[in-house]
């Protein structure tokens, strides 16, 4: 007969079997879910991504923590550079994250596109998008977007049109240029993760937008022929040139940013918190440092 201690540790080990079955499951539960929902809206050839009005960019930093230019930001400004100069887009909303006046994401976007050829009339800066679904909640209630193509990674995309389509938005994902790096698996598995997570935000928790504000109609101007200086794709993660501020870019943040949102570039560290769980450097596409593996931020 097996002694108490013996039983009481068996018991322990079949429990935590149980328990870490249960989580694979729902781990590959999840993704399958969320993969097989949003395959047939996904389109990986930027030649064959239908047109639209609208595109949505996700922010992302265009430097990693190692101090070298992020690839994934540069692969989606030329992605959508080339989506807006072959006529599948008309107006770019460029999303992400401007908590500081450190750091901000909508606007290194802007300077970049512009580098890119695109018409300042042609882009809108959202301020406050501070996570996946931060960014389509707001193109859906701040913006008034009700249908978008969707511009970033392959990984990434599966679960921001899965976002999109569940607030009601008719979204389709264009995959942006993707260079091969060593590190990317790490951002895989990272999304895998948060594929489940999102699941929890739209389906138990109720997960509302960090911020919000005024409604602001995006406009779309008639925007006549210009001049295009394009750049090939394998141009795409070239060096960025310096981009030199001018009082045009100054005149159109200050009108395409709300006062609420203005207020918030002055919180630093010890400001207000975010109430909501946020997307983390990996989940925003900065690639992390082989160095610095064990620091990322969650």
């Amino acid at each position: 007969m097996q002694p108490p201690v013996g039983r009481g540790i068996t018991l322990v080990i079949r429990s935590l079997g149980a328990i870490l079955l249960l989580a694979a499951l729902l781990l590959v539960g999840a993704n399958l879910w969320i993969l097989g929902r949003t395959l047939p809206y996904i389109e990986r050839d930027m030649g064959q991504c239908a047109a639209q009005e609208v595109g949505i960019v996700f922010g992302t930093s265009n430097w990693t923590r190692s101090g070298v230019r992020n690839p994934h930001f540069h692969g989606r400004m030329a992605t959508a550079a080339r989506l807006i100069e072959d006529d599948q887009l008309e107006h770019l909303l460029i999303s992400g994250d401007n908590r500081t006046q450190a750091y901000n994401e909508p606007r290194a976007m802007w300077r970049e596109l512009s580098r890119r050829g695109v018409a300042a009339e042609q882009m809108t800066m959202d301020f406050a998008g501070f996570s996946t679904f931060d960014t389509l909640a707001r193109a859906r209630d701040v913006f008034e977007v009700d249908s978008a193509m969707l511009i970033t990674q392959d990984w990434h995309l599966p679960r921001a049109v899965y976002i999109g389509r569940v607030l009601g938005m008719e979204v389709n994902g264009c995959a942006a240029y993707e260079r091969t790096v060593s590190s990317v698996w790490q951002l895989r598995m990272r999304e895998w993760v948060a594929r489940v997570a999102t699941l929890g935000d739209l389906y138990l928790w109720g997960r509302k937008p960090y911020f919000l504000g005024p409604v602001e109609p995006l406009i779309l101007p008639v925007v006549g022929p210009r001049a295009l200086e394009p750049l090939e794709p394998s141009e795409a993660f070239e060096k960025s040139e310096a981009f030199e501020e001018s009082d045009t870019f100054e005149q159109l943040e200050l009108l395409q940013k709300p006062e609420p949102v203005r207020r918030l570039e002055l919180f630093e560290n010890g400001g207000e918190e975010n109430s909501g769980e946020e997307d983390s450097d990996e989940e925003k596409g900065v690639e992390p440092d082989p160095g610095l593996s064990g620091m990322t931020n969650e």
